[in-house]
């Protein structure tokens, strides 16, 4: 059985995102059901699986990070609104028994993405 995990860089610090939090969402027809919430630990990742075992389905999903409230914490001087601010991963399971690793790569002007396992 597959999982779904995620952890959070920060690019301009050259730091794991330690206190980013993070929402799932299963997005079916467009609405948006709550299935998780976290908050990433001091390596920037979720003390747990966000989804594993028969709770991860194939879908679509979306992964919320409150990348402008770790700023706030970081103590940046940023303009408002931010630039950066919730970032918003939409993705799709496909093969529910495979691992999915969702990371988000971020600073105050710029985040990427991949598919990790």
């Amino acid at each position: 059985m597959g999982k779904l995990t995620t952890h959070v860089l920060d690019v301009a610090q050259g730091k794991p995102g330690a206190g980013v939090r993070v929402e799932l969402y299963a997005v079916q027809n467009g609405d948006r059901t709550l299935l998780a919430t976290a908050v990433t630990n001091r390596d920037g990742r979720c003390d747990a699986a966000l989804l594993e075992g028969g709770a991860l389905r194939v879908g679509r999903y979306e992964l919320v990070f409150f990348a402008g409230d770790y700023f706030d914490l970081q103590g940046l001087t940023l303009p408002e609104p931010k630039f950066i601010d919730r970032v918003t991963i939409a993705f799709g399971i496909a093969d529910p028994a495979q691992n999915y690793h969702v990371p988000l790569l971020v600073s105050p002007w710029a985040y990427s993405t991949y598919r990790g396992s």
